[in-house]
């Protein structure tokens, strides 16, 4: 039953009333990404009263994290980030279901995620897993809430809103594994992502709700050291849009592969002759993971390095959390690669079998 006390303001503007919150209660949202985006769309969504809310992320909470993402304290770090904002935002509003998903958005389980629920929030800083979003989103016909950021500027935007422009529309896509951004070497300010997760949260609202006008076709820019946004419209591209209808329909009907190691599967091939396992983090990252099989490649190099390489070879590749090993894994197979594999929660999960 609807608290209709808890949410006696939003209730009594005209736009809302006791329908618009009915609405509200009824609604399921998928946020994907726990992080500098995720808390406060998370933290705004609960408030509200979205009455079913699914959170992914398969990462840790981290001390750097601290100063943005503010669902998470100092006693939360090493703890999972999914499991964790789910408790939070349960003691926030008990009145709502939180489901979590202590994964990485991936090509094997994104099908299963999203299946029940009617809004995708990507708050995601990986380029190969908003493709993916997008290429979901399209083949399931669900609008997608967009936003990123990068030191002191975001954008937002909402795709695939009744069959409006989306994500590839905006942003055609190219091989550049260069591209992938990276806030722990370009840095963030902390109050951004607050910022820019609070107008996705605001999008997500007018959807459910059916008011005002949303960010379909429309990039929101907004400069948070100057004060400055500028709107930016774009047009839908048919052919970006079958695009991303094709990709996503083969998730849809394929058949689940293993492509994503557990632990032991990935030191069982470690130790396995004629396999090339390749690690594609900086040079200077810890722990260090040395084997006879194993050659430094960080992702930046990994397009040149590929060309030397047997397209039925045998390429078993990790990371750090295994964000990056993903978007390694898609751009291999892309390139005609057909026996890639990788450590799906990267060297953070090895911490128990070595």
């Amino acid at each position: 039953m609807m608290n209709s006390k808890r949410y006696s303001r939003q209730i009594a503007l005209t736009e809302i009333g006791v329908l618009g919150q009915q609405k509200l209660q009824n609604a399921s949202v998928l946020v994907i990404g726990a992080g500098g985006l995720g808390c406060p769309v998370l933290q705004n969504l609960a408030a509200a009263g979205v009455g079913s809310i699914g959170i992914v992320d398969g990462d840790l909470v981290d001390e750097t994290n601290l100063h943005r993402q503010l669902l998470y304290t100092l006693q939360d770090c090493g703890k999972g980030k999914a499991a964790t904002a789910a408790q939070a935002i349960s003691k926030q509003n008990p009145d709502i279901k939180v489901t979590f998903f202590s994964e990485f958005f991936e090509q094997e389980n994104a099908i299963e995620i999203v299946q029940d629920y009617q809004i995708i929030v990507d708050c995601t800083d990986t380029i190969a897993a908003r493709y993916l979003i997008n290429d979901v989103a399209v083949a399931k016909r669900i609008p997608v809430v967009y936003a990123s950021i990068h030191k002191f500027e975001g954008q937002v935007s909402v795709f695939n809103y009744k069959n409006g422009p989306t994500y590839r529309c905006l942003f055609p896509e190219t091989e550049n594994l260069n591209a992938i951004p990276n806030c722990v070497v370009s840095g963030v300010l902390g109050v951004l992502p607050n910022t820019l997760g609070a107008l996705q949260a605001t999008e997500v609202l007018k959807i459910i709700l059916e008011i005002g006008t949303v960010l379909s076709g429309k990039l929101l820019v907004y400069d948070g050291l100057h004060f400055q946004t500028q709107i930016i419209e774009f047009s839908k591209n048919p052919k970006a849009v079958e695009k991303g209808f094709i990709n996503g329909s083969q998730l849809l009907n394929r058949k689940k592969t293993n492509e994503s190691l557990t632990p032991e599967a990935f030191l069982e091939k470690c130790n396995q002759l004629g396999i090339v396992v390749i690690d594609v983090r900086e040079l200077d990252e810890i722990p260090a993971f040395k084997g006879e099989n194993v050659v430094q490649i960080p992702l930046s190099e990994l397009e040149e390095y590929s060309k030397k390489l047997d397209k039925n070879q045998e390429i078993v590749l990790f990371c750090q959390t295994g964000q990056r090993s993903q978007a390694a894994l898609n751009y291999l197979k892309k390139s005609g690669f057909v026996g890639v594999f990788h450590l799906g929660k990267g060297v953070e999960s090895l911490k128990n079998q070595l």
